[in-house]
C-alpha cells in the first residue's frame, strides 16, 4: 500500500490557506510520499486550483483530488481544468471525482441529484474522449458535445471515483482507473468494495483498479486513546447524517466512524494501516486529525509516523 497523505485540510474548523498547502506539499514530497491529497470542500481551496499550485513547489509527489463533484461541473469544463492542472504539475494529476451527496447537489448547489451511477458513467465518458482529443465528441442522455480541446503541455491523467455503493462500483471498475473510499473499513473492503470493483474491471478488461482508501488518522499516547476517540466521536457525527456513509458503515465490521479512523499509538496505528493493505487498499490517503489539548503536536507526530513508513506499507 502506497502512502500518501492529504496536504489540505478535510475537517470541519480546519483551513488550509495557499501558504499551508505549498508547506505542506513540500514537506510530503521531502519526506517520500508517494501522493499527495486535496479536498474540494466548502472551506477549503478549490480542488483543481490547489493541485495546479502544489505542482508549483514539488516535482515527484503525485497530486490527486478527492474529491471534484461532478454534477456543478459540465464534463468539458472539468476536462479543461484538469488538463491545465495536468499539464501545471508535469503529468502527476490523478483526477477523482464523485458525484458528492444530495445534501450537496440539491440544497447548496440547487441542482438535480439525478442518478448518479449513470450520470457519472456518462460524465466519464465525456472527459475520455476529452483526453482523447483534441476533437470532443460525444452524444449522450445527459450531454451533447461537439468541441474542441487542446492544452499546451497536457496529457493524459487517471481518472478515479468515490465509489461506496454497488452500482458505483461497478462504474468505477468499468470505466474509471479505480477507486476513492471513505468510512469504509477492512470487512467493507474485503467483502464488498474489492469483489464488485475486481469483478468488474474483469469483465469490461480493464487493468487491476487502484483502490485508494482515506481514512482519518491519529497518533497520540497510549494513556490519550480513549479520550481522542470520544473527541473524534463528536467530530464525526456529521457525517452519520449522510445516507451514502450510513450504508458504507453498515457493511463494515461497525457502524462508528470511530472504529474505522485510525486512532492510537504509533505500534497501533502501523498495525491498523497493514490491516488495511492486507484487506486490500492499494493507497492510503491520510488525514491527519488533530485530537487533544494540542492539536497540532498531534497531526506532527502522526505525519512522522507515516513519514518513517513511506513510501510502502
Amino acid at each position: 500500500m502506497r502512502i500518501g497523505l492529504f496536504i489540505g485540510d478535510t475537517t470541519a474548523g480546519e483551513r488550509t490557506d495557499v501558504a499551508g498547502l505549498l508547506d505542506a506539499a513540500r514537506w510530503a514530497e521531502r519526506n517520500g510520499f508517494t501522493t499527495g491529497w486535496v479536498p474540494h470542500i466548502p472551506w477549503s481551496l478549490d480542488g483543481l486550483t490547489a493541485v495546479a499550485l502544489a505542482g508549483q513547489v514539488t516535482s515527484t509527489l503525485q497530486l490527486g483530488t478527492a474529491v471534484m463533484p461532478t454534477y456543478p461541473r459540465h464534463p468539458l469544463a472539468m476536462a479543461h481544468q484538469a488538463h491545465s492542472a495536468q499539464a501545471a504539475t508535469g503529468g502527476r494529476l490523478v483526477l477523482g471525482i464523485g458525484p458528492s451527496h444530495p445534501v450537496v447537489i440539491e440544497r447548496m448547489h440547487g441542482l438535480a441529484y439525478d442518478a448518479p451511477a449513470a450520470h457519472t458513467r456518462e460524465y466519464i465518458e465525456v472527459l475520455r474522449a476529452a483526453i482523447a482529443g483534441p476533437l470532443v465528441t460525444h452524444h449522450g442522455e445527459r450531454f451533447d458535445v461537439e468541441a474542441l480541446l487542446d492544452v499546451p503541455g497536457a496529457a493524459p491523467f487517471p481518472i478515479l471515483v468515490a465509489a461506496l455503493a454497488p452500482l458505483m462500483l461497478r462504474v468505477a471498475g468499468e470505466v474509471a482507473d479505480g477507486t476513492i473510499t471513505y468510512w469504509a473499513d477492512e470487512r467493507a473492503l474485503e467483502s464488498h468494495v474489492l469483489p464488485r470493483l475486481t469483478r468488474a474491471a474483469v469483465t469490461a478488461a480493464r487493468p487491476q483498479p487502484k483502490v485508494v482508501v482515506g481514512l482519518p488518522v491519529a497518533v497520540v499516547a497510549t494513556n490519550e486513546v480513549d479520550a481522542a476517540r470520544q473527541e473524534a466521536a463528536t467530530m464525526f457525527e456529521g457525517y452519520l447524517g449522510i445516507p451514502t456513509y450510513q450504508r458504507i458503515l453498515g457493511r463494515g465490521a461497525s457502524t462508528d466512524p470511530v472504529d474505522v479512523a485510525v486512532i492510537g499509538d504509533e505500534a497501533a496505528v502501523t498495525a491498523r494501516l497493514r490491516s488495511y493493505a492486507a484487506a486490500g487498499a492499494t493507497d492510503l490517503a491520510a488525514a491527519l486529525i488533530g485530537l487533544g489539548p494540542a492539536p497540532g503536536a498531534t497531526r506532527r507526530r502522526t505525519a512522522e509516523l507515516l513519514a518513517s513508513l513511506t513510501p510502502h506499507l
